[in-house]
């Protein structure tokens, strides 16, 4: 019990030290434009169609279970505006976050945790580069841009889905549905004019990004052994980046709506 007390605060601790250090590194992002470049497209444009694909029956499933329940109390004109609230705030910057979590951040880790076990870090180290703004920095920082891009993607594919649901399982019209969704997101904040739901859904997904990208950096980094080595960092990376994900969740939606 207390050796894995002990592992769970080293790699906290590890993990802390490579945002501190990637914050740090920051102005180095200019020349490291290409490869930052090259993880937004592998991050984004690779993942693209799975969020919008999950996305979109997020939306329905959303639509059809709540509106079930809204019928029975003839509310059915609400539906548009749950599911909009539950995609914004919840629902979309979450499924993003599981799907990069799932599909990058396990590509992350197995890429660096095979140049770790094959000594290419240390190839690095005597090459006098910097490893940390070689590898880290254009990763962190891509996710950090491509998770909120994404929600939105999410978002807007959820409710259209939505949509389709309410009007064709559940007799509720079109217009009537994107209106009550137009209707709640009607609260700006002073960021840019945009909807609090909107503006927290996203700011969850850029905590999100950078969560993700750093706890699988450290997992690559920290990977140990061979080829088992490299699984056991990639497993790692994925348990360890939903569990961070919905834990922030909590306390960001409960310092947000408090």
């Amino acid at each position: 019990m207390t050796s894995a007390i002990a592992d769970f605060c080293r790699a906290v601790g590890y993990i802390v030290d490579l945002f501190l250090a990637v914050c740090a590194r920051l102005p180095h992002l200019w020349k490291r434009r290409v490869l930052t470049s090259e993880q937004l497209y592998a991050s984004g444009v690779q993942v693209i169609h799975v969020v919008l694909l999950v996305g979109f029956f997020i939306g329905m499933v959303v639509s059809l279970q709540t509106g079930i329940e809204l019928a029975r109390i003839g509310q059915q004109n609400q539906i548009g505006t749950i599911v909009t609230v539950s995609m914004a705030r919840e629902m979309g910057p979450f499924i993003t976050a599981i799907i990069l979590a799932a599909t990058v951040g396990s590509a992350l880790a197995a890429e660096i945790g095979t140049m770790a076990v094959s000594d290419e870090l240390a190839a690095l180290e005597v090459l006098s580069i910097d490893r940390i703004s070689f590898l880290a920095v254009p990763r962190v920082v891509a996710l950090a841009v491509i998770a909120p891009t994404l929600t939105i993607f999410c978002d807007a594919v959820g409710i259209v889905g939505g949509g389709f649901v309410a009007q064709g399982q559940l007799n509720v019209g079109l217009q009537l549905y994107y209106d009550s969704a137009i209707q709640s997101l009607q609260t700006p904040t002073e960021f840019l004019s945009l909807p609090k739901d909107v503006f927290c859904g996203l700011l969850k997904s850029f905590a999100f990004g950078i969560l993700i990208a750093c706890i699988s950096c450290s997992s690559g980094f920290r990977a140990r052994g061979g080829a088992l080595g490299v699984g056991n960092a990639t497993r790692r990376a994925v348990r360890d980046s939903i569990i961070a994900v919905i834990i922030s969740n909590y306390f960001m939606t409960w310092f947000f709506y408090r």
